[in-house]
């Protein structure tokens, strides 16, 4: 394969490494360090790859692998709440490939969801790359097999485990113009210091997860009840009175960014349920919004 052919590759690795990790700084250095090792090797060793791009899969993600089972501990010492690292803009960076296999079925969008990659984060290291490389990405169990390093058997029951926790912890999808109209009312409410409204537009049993890392003053634990999170924003309006609140896609969802002086301080992403909001998590750690700094501003 030619050099062009393999770097075209790197779009792929990185959808997959994000999934995986839920960091798109991690899944880069993933990407990385695959090529590196791929380029590491000589010629003769590299042509000799019957099938390069199944190669950097494989190795992108037993990189990946390695790097969940260290993660669990990395994050007992992080400060406060750890939520996946949010992305701007669209969601179609590239296709899965066509299924081998008929079963339950996720799209590439529903994958990047924040709700969902939460749900993932509860997943034992080979659950969550069984059931991506499979469900997700549409390699065949053999395939998964080969790259996990277990039984083809085996990896059907870790991916059948994976789907049953995202089937349990999932709501019926609300439609994204529906969700838009719910994340903009909330967003005119919060605005207008509006506290009927807000309490109308969430759920009694709302949560709002926020991710500081230490690096932002947030709240370290979640802040629970509809009452409770009204009063949070409201000091939080009253604590930045310069911070706008633009609408932005958040991970494929509508979701709101908190601006300061043309700095993005905060992302927000929402979840939904019965025309509710159930779930805000909110991101402030700034090594996890560098992928915002070049957000277009409204």
């Amino acid at each position: 394969m030619t050099n062009h052919a393999i770097m075209s590759e790197r779009r792929h690795l990185i959808n997959l490494a994000y999934r995986l990790l839920g960091s798109l700084a991690d899944a880069e250095d993933v990407v990385q360090e695959t090529y590196a090792r791929w380029y590491a090797m000589s010629e003769g060793q590299r042509e000799a790859i019957e099938n390069p791009p199944a190669w950097l899969t494989t190795v992108a993600s037993r990189i990946c692998l390695d790097l969940l089972g260290s993660a669990r501990a990395r994050r007992e010492s992080y400060v406060g709440e750890w939520i996946p690292e949010p992305v701007p803009g669209r969601t179609d960076w590239v296709s899965a490939r066509p299924g081998t296999d008929p079963a339950d079925r996720v799209t590439l969008d529903e994958s990047l969801n924040m709700a969902f990659l939460v749900v993932l984060e509860s997943m034992t290291p080979a659950e969550r790359v069984a059931f991506i490389l499979h469900d997700v990405f549409r390699y065949s169990f053999t395939e998964v097999a080969e790259i996990v390093g277990r039984t083809s058997a085996a990896c059907r029951q870790l991916a059948t485990s994976a789907r049953r926790r995202i089937r349990e912890s999932q709501a019926p999808p609300t439609p994204t113009a529906r969700r838009a109209g719910i994340v903009r009312d909330f967003k005119l409410a919060w605005e207008a210091k509006d506290i009927d409204a807000l309490l109308g537009l969430l759920d009694p049993d709302a949560k709002v997860i926020a991710d500081g890392g230490g690096l932002a003053n947030t709240v370290i634990r979640p802040v629970e009840g509809a009452e409770q999170i009204v009063r949070y924003a409201l000091t939080l309006a009253g604590l930045a009175p310069a911070m706008t609140i633009q609408e932005q896609t958040v991970n494929g969802q509508p979701g709101l960014v908190g601006v300061v002086d043309g700095v993005t301080v905060a992302v927000m992403a929402f979840d939904v349920a019965d025309d509710r909001i159930t779930r805000i998590w909110a991101v402030r750690n700034p090594e996890k919004l560098r992928p915002w700094a070049a957000v277009p501003q409204q």
